[in-house]
């Protein structure tokens, strides 16, 4: 104790405006709390969480439409570096249908992010359901993705439509101008910079939009709300840094064969085709005095609380070069197999934490007791701090003996915990969903699903995902059984983690075949052996072992990087596999089918070839 300074934190004295943050933050919550116990006479409180039995308001039937985000001309250069930007759309479309609560969220579309272009093809479809007769306006922002800072806005485009009918012709690839007045003053610099010495460049961009009737929405007698029909598109985000705080690790292979762990993070994003089922609504529970500030973002504390969620969502849910994107036109047996992909089948014992969104938007991560993945998997951060969402909890996957029999027979066998021949850990699972049975639950106390919905919720994802079994689990009644499923699992997570290499990231770390590579390449800079001492020889062992690093970094950045290579090579343009897995090759693109796809064969993520069509 005499050793330790006195000006060491937590020894420092205190100070008299030490507290005074504290008491500023607790007095404005309190201040928050006696301004909403004064609610206007024509408005109603709001209720007490859980499910909400809000009817939707009665409507007409609209017509469903099948949006084109074609492509854009002439933008902004925002990456300096490159001398170009990373496009994408984010938009936004609405009705004037009243929706059950002003805090519902609002019906939004993202494309795929197109690498270095300033006139990027996109060719994306979003179709919607039920727009009403009286129109819409769509609002389509465009933004220069930008993993490592906030994305830039590159401009806005409206598209106001007053009025639809069944002999509305539409909009066919229609150019229209994009407003520079929110985009980024720095990319438009250098766009005007550009358009001095090239008299071909223009500084007003343009957005290409197409707009199809498919005609009237078959919804039976009421048409008060919108939802997305499709494309049922899934993208995959990796972030090995989060893995790191996580602690969580993807499986791979060294090249040598032995079974290897590298720290990376996973989200996945599936939109499923709608409607949501009405009764799936449910609104956040205020168990403390602070979360409906949280959610609201009225009071201070709430407020703050608020911004690191939402920043949290964002950079979990973060776009970049790795990202992995794809879709399905509807649901099918390869939708199925793609979500029992990321969820990496029966392989490993994993629980999931999910949310379902009022528009179909199912997010997933892992979860665990581990401080660092139950701090990444709360049910606020997965809805992005919406108040309203359709159904969360937990759910994993098993594995069946027999497809043809029901999880619940007695007879049934499952992995875990039993050990079943022809599939994880041993060798591949089968490729038949029928062999899989998805274990899913209402676990989630932020918004307390009614255990009454846990049948439509099972509906709602056989609709999606056919030939996969769904049962339910009510975190309440099936306490104890979702106990002891949940620990086989964790049993199962222990047991399947044992006789692994653990590894970093590729870019820090040495495989055994590596570390062969480094005695031979001691041997040709003409040393003792490569066992020998001395500081001399240490030193030109670890500037050895910096190049063979370096050049598997810049090899993975040439697209040639070694096959336990798991994150996919940079991004050029949109490609789609085989089973509708969308990545990135750095060769030329060609247009076939509405998707950017490239002339050579590339590699993208976990060693799956993309043939290029």
């Amino acid at each position: 104790m005499e050793n330790e300074k006195p000006d060491h934190p937590s020894h420092r004295k205190d100070h008299r405006t030490d507290a005074f943050a504290t008491k500023f933050v607790d007095k404005s919550a309190r201040w928050q709390q006696k301004a909403t116990k004064h609610v206007p006479k024509d408005e109603k409180p709001p209720p007490a969480g859980g499910v909400d039995d809000t009817p939707i308001p009665d409507a007409p039937p609209g017509y469903t439409l099948k949006i084109t985000f074609n492509r854009a001309e002439s933008l902004p250069i925002a990456d300096i570096n490159s001398f170009s930007s990373d496009p994408y759309v984010l938009a936004q479309l609405n009705v004037d249908l009243p929706p059950r609560h002003k805090q519902d969220p609002h019906m939004r579309f993202r494309t795929p992010t197109i690498r270095k272009s300033t006139d990027p093809v996109w060719n994306c479809d979003w179709i919607v359901a039920n727009v009403p007769a009286t129109g819409f306006k769509l609002k389509a922002r465009i933004y220069d993705e930008d993993p490592n800072d906030h994305d830039d806005r590159l401009g806005n485009v409206h598209v106001h439509v007053d009025s639809l009918h069944d002999s509305w012709p539409g909009i066919t690839e229609q150019a229209y101008k994009i407003k520079k007045r929110m985009g980024s003053k720095r990319a438009y610099f250098m766009r005007g910079c550009a358009a001095m010495f090239s008299h071909g460049l223009e500084m007003s961009g343009k957005l290409v939009v197409s707009v199809e009737l498919l005609g009237k929405t078959e919804v039976g007698s009421n048409g008060g709300r919108v939802w997305t029909v499709g494309p049922c598109a899934w993208s995959k985000h990796l972030s090995p840094m989060i893995g790191r705080i996580a602690g969580t690790k993807e499986e791979g292979e060294s090249k040598d064969g032995a079974k290897t762990e590298s720290y990376n993070f996973q989200a996945n994003q599936f939109q499923l085709a709608g409607p949501v089922p009405a009764p799936l609504y449910h609104r956040y529970v205020e168990f403390k005095p602070f979360i409906a500030g949280m959610f609201t973002a009225k009071s201070l504390r709430g407020y703050i609380l608020n911004r690191a969620l939402r920043h949290q969502h964002s950079r979990v849910y973060n776009y970049d070069r790795y990202t992995l994107y794809g879709s399905f036109s509807s649901p099918s047996n390869d939708m199925c197999l793609q979500f029992l992909k990321l969820a990496h089948y029966d392989r490993g014992g994993r629980i999931f934490t999910y949310v379902i969104t009022l528009d179909g938007l199912f997010r997933f991560t892992e979860t665990g007791k581990e401080f660092g993945i139950d701090l990444l998997s709360k049910h606020t951060m997965h809805s992005d701090v919406n108040i309203y969402i359709a159904f969360s909890g937990e759910f994993f996957v098993r594995r069946l003996k027999t497809p043809r029999r029901e999880p619940s027979d007695s007879d049934q066998e499952t992995h875990p915990p039993a050990e079943i021949d022809e599939g994880s850990p041993s060798s591949e699972p089968p490729s038949d969903p029928a062999y899989y049975a998805l274990y899913i639950d209402n676990d989630s106390g932020t918004y307390r699903p009614s255990a009454k919905l846990l049948p439509l919720l099972k509906e709602f994802m056989q609709r999606n995902f056919p030939g996969l079994k769904v049962v339910t689990l009510d975190c309440c009644a099936d306490a104890e059984k979702m106990g002891k499923l949940k620990g086989e699992q964790r049993e199962r997570k222990k047991a399947e983690g044992k006789g692994m290499v653990y590894m970093q990231d590729e870019g820090s770390s040495l495989s055994s075949s590596d570390e062969e590579e480094l005695d031979e390449r001691m041997r040709e800079y003409g040393e003792e052996g490569a066992d020998g001492g001395g500081p001399k020889k240490e030193k030109m062992r670890m500037k050895v072992k910096r190049e063979i690093k370096e050049s598997k970094v810049f090899g993975a950045m040439r697209g040639n990087g070694d096959k336990e290579d798991k994150e996919p090579q940079a991004v050029a343009g949109r490609t789609e596999g085989a089973d509708g897995e969308v990545g990135h090759s750095s060769g030329e693109l060609r247009q076939k089918d509405g998707v950017l796809r490239p002339k050579e064969d590339g590699v993208i993520g976990d060693n799956e070839k993309v043939e290029g069509k």
